[in-house]
């Protein structure tokens, strides 16, 4: 899970840099399957596996829900500052415990119980500044167009419901995706788990993307390759984790990677977390170490 975290912050953090050189996100997330698509069946044929595994309608499922939450989580990403979109995405155990509950049978113990309720006042505490002021539709406004009393605002609440939606929405599919792993693990390799989320994302991605696509100079052709090759650490990591671990638990630990996107942000891209996103951060992190260490 910690392999993952990182594989998935420097992800994260060369998908918000490609997307400011003009490439859109569905374009991402089909670049991204490429790449992941390739290096899974290099790995399935390295195995001597079938590449069309055993649970088909599951594997499509979980490719399914894959590549509706992977555009989620990449247009949070592109509108939000690195370390928001990253708490907002990993708030995936809360959804991930209630998930497992009702589809794994796995018990939420009190320390899970815990770790849902600290998490979701982290959340409250994060987007507080858009609850206290209001939800202003700035974007798309030129600074020239925007009133003083505007720009105090926006400089205030930061983000856009829209983009804290996505970053949600993202959260919650990937609980969904994590579930349909666990009980993919059972009847399936790891490496054909991992090769059915690129395979049902890039045809859904080019369709969606259309007469959109943009011709990638050589930076951010390099960068859509890195996207894939980090994704593909991240896959690799998170799918070994849940062979060994109740789902609810082994997700906990991706936590960590909120500390690797804050210094990405940080030290990258120049992005210092504001209070409020400290604390509810801080919360969040709080709640999944209760969730991880309780019994010790």
């Amino acid at each position: 899970m910690l392999l993952s975290a990182l594989g998935f912050s420097l992800m994260s953090a060369c998908v918000k840099e490609v997307s400011g050189l003009g490439i859109p996100v569905l374009e991402i997330v089909a670049a991204r399957a490429i790449v992941s698509l390739m290096l899974s069946y290099v790995d399935i044929k390295r195995k001597n596996l079938s590449v069309w595994g055993n649970n088909k309608p599951l594997l499509l499922a979980r490719g399914l829900v894959g590549a509706f939450t992977l555009m989620f989580v990449y247009y949070s990403v592109t509108r939000l500052p690195l370390a928001e979109a990253t708490v907002l995405q990993y708030l995936h155990p809360v959804f991930t415990a209630i998930l497992a509950l009702f589809f794994l049978k796995e018990v939420i113990q009190r320390s899970t119980i815990a770790c849902i309720v600290i998490s979701l006042i982290g959340l409250f505490i994060i987007i507080q500044p858009n609850l206290s002021l209001g939800d202003v539709q700035l974007e798309g406004l030129s600074a020239e167009a925007l009133t003083l009393e505007q720009l105090t605002l926006a400089e205030a609440t930061l983000y856009s419901w829209t983009s804290i939606g996505a970053g949600i929405l993202g959260a919650f599919g990937s609980a969904v995706a994590y579930i349909l792993v666990k009980k993919l693990t059972k009847t399936d390799d790891t490496s054909v788990i991992i090769f059915y989320f690129p395979l049902v994302a890039l045809p859904i991605s080019i369709l969606m993307l259309g007469n959109d696509f943009v011709i990638p100079t050589l930076p951010a052709l390099g960068l859509l390759v890195l996207v894939g090759i980090f994704t593909q650490v991240g896959q690799v990591g998170l799918t070994k984790a849940f062979q060994c671990a109740d789902a609810n638990k082994a997700s906990a630990y991706a936590y960590v990677q909120i500390i690797f996107s804050v210094l990405l942000g940080w030290v990258y891209f120049g992005e210092v977390p504001i209070f409020t996103t400290i604390i509810g951060g801080g919360l969040i992190m709080t709640g999944a170490l209760i969730n991880v260490l309780w019994k010790r």
